[in-house]
């Protein structure tokens, strides 16, 4: 790493008459008395916003990398994650046109903080198109999605049983992971009980035989063979509850085997389609990048602050899915030109 200067000087004039001071104009974006270029910023934004180093920290690394050549403020440090959401319009237009073309969308929300009041970010991801996209939103339920690429998405939404979804897309998948969870609790609460165990041993089953596919096609009579014992157990867990009512204690149980016989075909919509995963883990992957930048961010002061970072996160994901030099990528987008300010606040209020 080397550090290279460059210095732009002119004669300054006064009139006499007005006393107004006159030069000659420096390059466009050169506003401050010391301006740093794509590469400085782009190092200090991927340590802030995908390594969740502190401002403190990243300050020290990059003084002691340029022997002190370099000495960062907090503010400009701040001002980065704003900077790169106003420059990166037209890749946020790529995420949404991507999102909304692919066949299978993941769904989920997650909690934030803005200036100590809860928030929510809504993730929206898809497994095909290899894209995600992050939005800051003050709250969830319809509200949240009010306004987002989900609003108008006419695809299979795949979700953890939040009904707020199944207001959207065409048809949906609810997470596997999370009704077995469901049942592993159930045998432990219910041990006395045999459906939770045998519906358990059911979904192992169903999964091993969708991961284990690889380039063959489903078989109807296998899926068929699955669906079956599906009904005959969840026969069983209902003559099982008449004969043992859950606890006021418990009822997580019996709360799932109404779920499981409700949404039946959202349960098993993996089994019938190809292109659907079985689970909602790439969103909650996703939601714990968010997690680790806000424990280190602390608290958010604005919404704005909330959407910046949201912007950032995707726009990171979209570069790293297309394998290119994600620092050379990040350090040509600081190079662009910073657009009006009218066109930047109708991008962020779209996002």
């Amino acid at each position: 790493m080397s550090v290279a200067v460059m210095e732009y000087t002119t004669k300054e004039y006064r009139d006499k008459r007005t006393g107004a001071r006159v030069h000659a104009p420096f390059p466009e974006g050169y506003i401050n008395e010391v301006n740093y270029d794509g590469t400085v910023k782009a190092l200090a934004f991927l340590l802030s916003n995908e390594c969740n180093v502190s401002h403190g920290k990243i300050r020290k690394l990059i003084s002691e990398l340029t022997k002190g050549e370099i000495e960062l403020s907090d503010g400009m440090i701040n001002g980065l994650t704003r900077e790169f959401s106003a420059k990166t319009a037209e890749e946020k237009k790529e995420i949404i046109k991507k999102l909304m073309q692919s066949p299978v969308m993941n769904a989920d929300f997650t909690n934030a903080s803005v200036n100590g009041h809860s928030a929510q970010v809504l993730i929206l991801a898809s497994p095909i198109a290899d894209v995600a996209l992050y939005i800051g939103r003050e709250k969830k339920g319809h509200k949240g999605i009010e306004g987002t690429p989900l609003e108008n998405y006419v695809g299979i939404v795949l979700h953890d049983h939040d009904k707020t979804f199944y207001r959207y897309g065409t048809k949906h998948q609810e997470c596997t992971q999370h009704d077995c969870r469901y049942l592993i609790g159930s045998e432990q609460n219910e041990p006395q009980l045999e459906w939770n165990k045998e519906m358990h041993g059911l979904f192992q089953e169903m999964l091993h035989y969708r991961n284990g596919l690889g380039e063959k096609e489903l078989d109807p009579i296998i899926v068929e063979g699955f669906e079956k014992r599906y009904d005959e157990i969840l026969n069983k867990a209902e003559k099982e509850y008449q004969d043992e009512p859950p606890t006021e204690y418990y009822r997580e149980g019996y709360n799932l085997f109404l779920r499981l016989r409700e949404y039946k075909e959202s349960e098993l919509l993996f089994l019938h389609d190809k292109r659907v995963p079985a689970n909602n883990s790439l969103c909650e992957r996703l939601a714990r990048v968010y997690k680790r930048k806000q424990k280190q961010a602390i608290t958010l002061r604005s919404q704005e602050s909330l959407n910046d970072i949201c912007n950032g996160l995707s726009i990171v994901y979209l570069l790293r899915a297309q394998n290119v030099d994600v620092y050379q990528k990040i350090t040509e987008i600081y190079e662009r030109k910073r657009p009006p300010k009218l066109k930047q606040e109708k991008v962020v209020a779209k996002a």
